[in-house]
């Protein structure tokens, strides 16, 4: 074993200490980064922050871990996921919006409680390797499956937002019995250190006025969040128009289900009005940009969101679990659709995008005095960042290079918690090979089993088809 390997392996020890005193070249605070900066974490909290002489002279008995050329940073929340999803992932490329109706609602209703767990954890091992260590999952569709996603992201070590879905309408079951069933799942993971309670309804028309209005009232008494699918498509639109006369944020509005704990995922097409709507009902919003670009018929205008106070965080949505693309798509896509349009070539400075990732996405989840930010009580929930790489080097404006150069290749570690997670990419405490071992012999079995519709050809199919054609021509 080399020097190197050597100094690294007692490093890694020396982070699943149960107490740490860490000072790195650089800390991310809320007004931006910092040097010369030291953090205590103690039983899974940040105990105490201050200079590296202030702490130092405070714990004399707790040597200090030097961490030059690394940068302490709050962990990434991904405020929508569908971590059940993860077994398709390119099976939904190239395909029109609404994929959920051919796709997503036929994948997960095959999945077994086996399949549900491999791939709820190996949508976690994604997140925590891509520098999330939270996410919101928007409910699953197959029957049973809560259990076995919240043991999956609390055996990967994942901080999750775990929605129960409330649908009820074209359902035999009665309303009384699914808020009796919501109840029951916001009682169990009430006091989960890492399993946060939510409900969910996936759209809007899915649900009676009365079954959304009571959703978001008991989200609303037990502090937890409600999450929704709201004006992400333009069939979705439509459909609300024809149906109701209303908007799907209109017909939220008018069952009384917009508010502080509610979370829409998407909000690609508001109207003023809506936009109005959100901001005076302190309504939050997850923006999924690589959403946008891959299935979207439209960006959500989040620079907007920021300007009119309405509480946003950035989501995948089940796209791509890497946290520093998902800022930069966050960027790149307001800057090509609203930022040029108006000669805005700021669109947002950079923090706009790295503070939503983090602090702006835990209150959008609804924990905000749980995790986001590194402070005094909140849950250590963090990343180590290589900053000794060439792309981050000379560094002029670390908030912005965060957002435009840096990525998941520089984790060095991710925490929840306290614990160390994750140590250059691979989980440890359990097996991450393993478990791809086990996705892949159960993946091509669940996909046979599913009833998936696809109307694009898979990409070498479209080659060939392309060339083909081409040839036919010529």
């Amino acid at each position: 074993m080399s020097f190197l390997e050597n100094e690294m392996n007692e490093l890694k020890t020396r982070l699943q200490s149960s107490e740490l005193l860490l000072a790195p070249s650089s800390l991310l605070l809320d007004d931006g980064p910092r040097s010369g900066m030291a953090v205590r974490v103690l039983d899974g909290r940040f105990a105490d922050i201050g200079t590296v002489d202030e702490l130092r002279a405070r714990y004399r008995d707790l040597a200090a871990l030097e961490l030059p050329d690394t940068l302490m940073m709050p962990g990434f929340i991904d405020t929508h996921h569908h971590l059940t999803q993860s077994l398709g992932k390119a099976v939904a490329f190239g395909e029109p919006s609404e994929i959920f109706r051919r796709i997503w609602v036929p994948l997960e209703g095959s999945l077994d409680s086996d399949a549900l767990y491999l791939s709820a954890k190996l949508a976690a091992l994604e997140a925590l390797r891509g520098g999330f260590t939270t996410v919101c999952d928007a409910g699953t569709r197959a029957d049973n499956g809560l259990d076995a996603v919240a043991n999956a992201t609390r055996d990967a070590g994942l901080r999750c937002v775990l929605g129960a879905i409330c649908n009820d309408a074209g359902r035999e079951t009665q309303g009384t019995e699914i808020l009796k069933e919501a109840e029951a799942h916001l009682a169990r993971w009430e006091h989960d250190a890492l399993v946060h309670p939510s409900l969910a309804i996936s759209i809007p028309e899915a649900a009676s006025d009365t079954m959304l209005g009571a959703v978001a009232a008991r989200c609303s008494e037990a502090g937890r969040v409600f999450q929704v699918h709201a004006n992400e498509h333009l069939a979705s639109v439509e459909r609300s128009l024809v149906a109701r006369g209303l908007r799907p944020i209109e017909h939220l509005d008018a069952a009384g289900a917009l508010g502080p704990q509610t979370l829409i995922a998407h909000a690609t097409m508001c109207t003023p009005y809506e936009l109005r709507r959100m901001r005076d009902t302190d309504t939050a919003v997850a923006y999924n940009p690589v959403a946008s670009a891959w299935k979207g018929n439209a960006v959500a205008n989040a620079h907007l969101f920021a300007a009119l106070g309405i509480r946003f965080g950035l989501g995948t949505d089940g796209t791509r679990s890497d946290a520093f693309r998902l800022m930069d798509a966050a960027e790149t896509a307001q800057r090509l659709v609203h930022g040029m349009a108006i000669g805005d070539s700021s669109c947002g400075g950079g923090w706009t995008w790295l503070d939503n990732a983090t602090a702006g996405g835990a209150s959008a989840a609804g924990l905000t005095k749980v995790t986001g930010k590194i402070a005094l009580g909140q849950a250590a929930d963090f990343l180590l960042v290589d900053l000794d790489v060439p792309e981050m080097k000379p560094s002029w404006d670390l908030s912005w290079e965060l957002v435009r150069l840096a990525g998941r290749d520089q984790l060095k570690a991710a925490f929840v918690n306290g614990h160390l997670r994750l140590w250059q990419g691979w989980p440890v405490d359990w097996d991450g090979k393993a478990l791809l071992r086990e996705v892949d012999r159960l993946a091509a079995r669940v996909l046979a089993k599913a009833p998936i519709q696809r109307v694009h050809p898979t990409a070498d199919q479209h080659r060939a088809s392309i060339r083909a054609r081409f040839a036919a021509d010529h």
